[in-house]
């Protein structure tokens, strides 16, 4: 497959244009172009972010059409409703998958080998949505899932052991939203299990930590309720799926992918360990969980069908 450096993003809203920022500073594209219903917002933006090139390095970004992304090798699509404060992610169901029906359309005719990374939330259901709209193979369209969760879940893990969070080696599975599962019994800092004894001095303290889990998957709401929208962190996870697929790593994240049969679920779409390339996803990664965590993952996993319930594909 030709490596190609151009990068679409449907939506220029909050993070589309984190996304783009973020890909901007890493040098990691040679073209960015920006597609959004507002298409003055988009040139806005796109004038914006391209005058920084006397600083960054030659990226060209433009506003677009979706006939200009014949060449793009991935697509972002963060285009959407915006979430409400108060608002579960699961609400935004409705008002989300219509707008995914135009877009799938435009992609397959346009752009139809691109890899489309879904970040419109509710993720998990519109990456399913997506996967039964578009013509393209399932492994080339990745949901964000819980890497967010996952990066909030190590910092704060970092914070709570005073280490680097990029040496805590921990995840966040299944829903990106309130069902999501935390998995203790295979986080570790350098090989040593938090479950196992004290690191840093700090015995595992199962009361505070989970007090911490909640912290992470209270962290949407808390920062909504302050701000109105998140959108920086998102876009780093974005650029970093970018790098992952650009330089075709075969990284293990934790991404939103279709199961069939993993832990004893089926058809539907949550995140597990997945390795990630230039190919889009590839194999499964599955970490042995304890009873208490798949009972928990599988739970999340019907959460999520009861939101794919009566949606007509």
């Amino acid at each position: 497959m030709l490596k190609r450096q151009t990068v679409g993003i449907v939506g220029a809203g909050q993070v589309g244009m984190a996304a783009a920022y973020a890909i901007f500073l890493q040098k990691s594209a040679g073209k960015l172009i920006l597609i959004d219903i507002d298409k003055k917002r988009a040139e806005g933006e796109a004038m914006d972010l391209m005058h920084a090139q006397a600083y960054v390095g030659r990226c060209d970004v433009d506003a677009g059409d979706y006939s200009d992304l014949e060449d793009a090798q991935m697509v972002v699509i963060s285009a959407g409703v915006g979430q409400k404060p108060g608002e579960t992610r699961l609400e935004l169901l409705n008002r989300n998958t219509e707008i995914f029906r135009e877009i799938a359309v435009q992609l397959d005719r346009y752009a139809p080998n691109a890899i489309l990374l879904i970040a419109t939330n509710p993720v998990d259901i519109l990456t399913y949505v997506m996967q039964s709209l578009s013509q393209r193979p399932s492994n080339l369209i990745i949901g964000t899932g819980t890497m967010l969760d996952t990066t909030r879940f190590r910092t704060l893990l970092g914070e709570y052991y005073n280490v680097d969070p990029r040496s805590v080696h921990a995840f966040i599975l299944g829903e990106h939203g309130d069902s999501e599962v935390p998995i203790w019994s295979t986080a570790d800092i350098a090989g040593t299990r938090l479950v196992d004894g004290a690191i840093m001095g700090k015995p595992f303290d199962r009361a505070a930590l989970d007090a911490l889990f909640q912290r992470v998957r209270r962290a949407a709401y808390e920062i909504i309720n302050r701000k109105g929208y998140t959108n920086w962190a998102i876009g780093l996870v974005i650029a970093h799926l970018w790098r992952t697929i650009l330089d075709d790593q075969n990284s293990v994240l934790p991404v939103s992918v279709r199961l069939n049969g993993e832990y004893g679920i089926h058809d539907v779409c949550l995140s597990v360990p997945t390795a990630v390339g230039l190919n889009g996803v590839g194999e499964r990664v599955l970490p042995a969980l304890n009873e208490q965590e798949l009972q928990a993952l599988r739970h999340s996993a019907d959460v999520l069908k009861q939101g794919l319930a009566g949606i007509k594909l």
